[in-house]
């Protein structure tokens, strides 16, 4: 039994989750990772801006250890969601790569602080804003995981790749026959219990 190391079980699950968005555009155009996909916008490059913007702040900026990232889309009073989605002239490939070196600065903080250092969050309000830093990741990868299902989501819904990796799609084995047929199941389980209810 190896002794519990709390850094690298944080590190695993944040990386995982990280690993997880990202391969979301694999494959796709430049439409399909900017199109937004529900009533409220969300879309598989926005959702990775948005990601990398939250590690900058939360694991460098609430720590004292701004990355020097220019992230204008928070600076510009006139758009208050522009981290959740690319302007034409932001590539894939700016994203992605504001995103890793997100991931980069993010990592030297972890390194580099006590799971027990406290920082201040800027947006938060005053008074209510210290968090430590074992708090933060644990924000962070929360956060992370939750939009890397939506992106599993909108991307089941475009091609139907699904999971956390091109080789681990956490689904049951079967063709596309058997998911018919499952879901035809819940189907009628559905519009039996509206019967019912």
């Amino acid at each position: 039994m190896t002794s519990p190391d709390p850094k690298a079980d944080l590190h695993r699950y944040l990386q995982s989750a990280r690993d997880a968005l990202v391969w979301k555009l694999d494959g796709l155009s430049e439409y399909d990772i900017r199109r937004p996909f529900t009533p409220t916008g969300t879309n598989l490059l926005g959702l990775v801006k948005h990601v990398a913007t939250i590690e900058l702040g939360y694991l460098g900026d609430t720590f004292g250890r701004p990355s020097g990232e220019p992230l204008p889309w928070l600076e510009d009073i006139h758009e208050t969601n522009g981290d959740m989605w690319a302007t034409a002239d932001e590539t894939r490939a700016f994203v992605v790569g504001l995103y890793r070196r997100a991931w980069a600065h993010a990592d030297a903080t972890i390194a580099a602080l006590p799971l027990e250092t406290t920082g201040t969050v800027p947006w938060w309000p005053a008074g209510k804003n210290e968090v430590t830093l074992h708090h933060a990741v644990v924000r962070v990868i929360a956060d992370t995981q939750r939009h890397a299902g939506h992106a599993d989501i909108i991307r089941e819904l475009m091609d139907g790749s699904a999971g956390l990796s091109e080789d681990n799609d956490s689904l049951m084995p079967g063709d596309s026959a058997r998911w018919e047929n499952y879901r035809a199941r819940l189907e009628q389980a559905a519009r039996d219990a509206d019967k019912n209810g």
